[in-house]
């Protein structure tokens, strides 16, 4: 029988029970470690980075009350915050088991147990080590400052007086906890933003976990944003934690929050109101303590006084609002933007920097860009792969002389609506049809641009 790689610790003061462990996990896992005494722990993790350790809850000294086992579990989770704990308890100790999980365990096991049972539990609870690896490695990178390399610099890029009024409120909300709705068109940077705020706060060590909501469908709403328990349904394998508990102690950037239907609103009202979740398959309420950014490039008070987003929703997610300026508001921004982004791509394609002529940077000053920042930075993106210059000309940018684009007022949503149409028409026509290279080049997921294309009938 192949072994599954996995390093479990079993601290138990019943010299019984961790032989009859050891005796059996041993033939289903590389590493099997046991111990009598609690007080080794710290010294064996520091020499070994064990997948699961099972705690018993009451050793000698402390034999009924589960306070020992309250107190060797904060020392493991402190050296090591992904660490996977399942308590062994008696029938008597349910409650304080449950508790247990409440303060960071992740399961727990009843004497005297099945083999079969024993077995199960850890083998499920060795892909919650997985997941919360990866968390725990994501909050690394973001303490250390660490970017993938094909992610643009976050940095606020502008000297106009729009952005200076956008960074002088970002700086002001991010020092408090306060709930903030981002209002914008596509492409104006929301994420971005969303960002500057959580890395400027009290939350910059934890996660930032982004949700594009237009992109999950209604029957997945829950499963995603809550999590599930297994069996709960055809597909759950597993028990998964939903968005808001990934993103506890952190930041959660609800994006397109205008896209949701209002039943979906009620569910997430209630959970941003009781600050709890209950995966789907439990009826267990778990606390979760979040910074929340919402965005929409909607219009929410429009949207409230014709039925369409509730108003105590919307109360909720405005305790600030900022409003993003669309490119064509700060055209003395373009040239800023248009350098920040040919170094980005010289380097990203290994190609001596380029640089633009005077007479293209007029043509670019001038567009409209209805696409906004994301429009101008494929475009650059585009110019750098494809020209075979270092001076770049209009050409390049395939921009159309005569598309001169009229003004959009972003409270005017006819002519905003139209405008996303006409450029959308325009990339599907350019790819031939070819939605994924279509949505790639907008910015958007392939979800949200069938979306669209259902909502305009193309």
């Amino acid at each position: 029988m192949e072994k599954t790689d996995a390093k479990i610790l079993i601290v138990d003061d019943d010299q019984d029970v961790l032989m009859a462990a050891k005796l059996f996990l041993k033939q289903h896992f590389t590493i099997v470690h046991t111990d009598k005494d609690p007080e080794n722990i710290p010294f064996l993790m520091k020499n070994e980075s064990y997948d699961v350790i099972l705690l018993d809850m009451n050793f000698s000294k402390d034999a009924t009350s589960g306070k020992e086992g309250f107190h060797w579990l904060n020392t493991i989770m402190s050296e090591d915050p992904a660490a996977v704990v399942i308590f062994i308890t008696g029938y008597g100790d349910i409650e304080l088991a449950v508790q247990g999980i409440k303060e960071g365990a992740t399961n727990f096991l009843l004497k005297p147990w099945d083999n079969r049972k024993l077995l199960a539990t850890i083998s499920s609870n060795l892909k919650v080590r997985e997941s919360k690896r990866d968390l725990e490695k994501l909050r690394m990178q973001q303490k250390k400052g660490i970017q993938d390399p094909d992610q643009v610099s976050r940095d606020f890029i502008g000297q106009s007086a729009a952005m200076q009024q956008v960074m002088s409120a970002v700086r002001k909300v991010a020092a408090t906890d306060a709930t903030v709705l981002l209002l914008g068109e596509n492409g104006t940077g929301k994420e971005l933003v969303a960002r500057a705020i959580h890395d400027e706060s009290a939350r910059r060590s934890e996660v930032f976990v982004s949700v594009d909501l237009g992109a999950i469908s209604e029957t997945l709403f829950e499963s995603e944003l809550f999590g599930f328990k297994k069996g709960a349904f055809t597909d759950a394998r597993e028990d998964r934690a939903g968005r808001f508990e990934s993103a506890h102690k952190g930041t959660i950037f609800l994006d397109e929050i205008g896209n949701l239907s209002l039943a979906l609103q009620v569910k997430l009202l209630s959970v941003i109101q009781n600050r709890k979740v209950v995966r789907i398959g439990t009826n267990n309420e778990i606390p979760i303590d979040v910074r929340l950014i919402c965005a929409t490039n909607m219009p929410l008070y429009q949207m409230v006084n014709e039925g369409k987003f509730r108003q105590d929703l919307l109360y909720r997610i405005n305790t600030v609002e900022i409003k993003l300026p669309p490119l064509r508001d700060r055209p003395e921004d373009i040239p800023l933007l248009i350098d920040h982004f040919l170094q980005v791509y010289c380097k990203k394609y290994n190609t001596p920097l380029k640089r633009i002529s005077q007479s293209t940077l007029k043509r670019l000053e001038k567009h409209t860009w209805p696409g906004n920042i994301r429009e101008l930075q494929h475009a650059v993106e585009r110019a750098v792969i494809m020209s075979e210059s270092q001076m770049l000309e209009p050409s390049d940018f395939f921009l159309n002389q005569s598309d001169e684009d009229r003004p959009v007022n972003l409270d005017d949503m006819t002519n905003l609506e139209e405008t996303e149409k006409m450029l959308i028409r325009k990339v599907i026509d350019k790819h031939g049809g070819n939605i994924s290279k279509a949505a790639h080049e907008l910015g958007l997921t392939r979800a949200s641009l069938y979306r669209r294309i259902e909502k305009y009938g193309l």
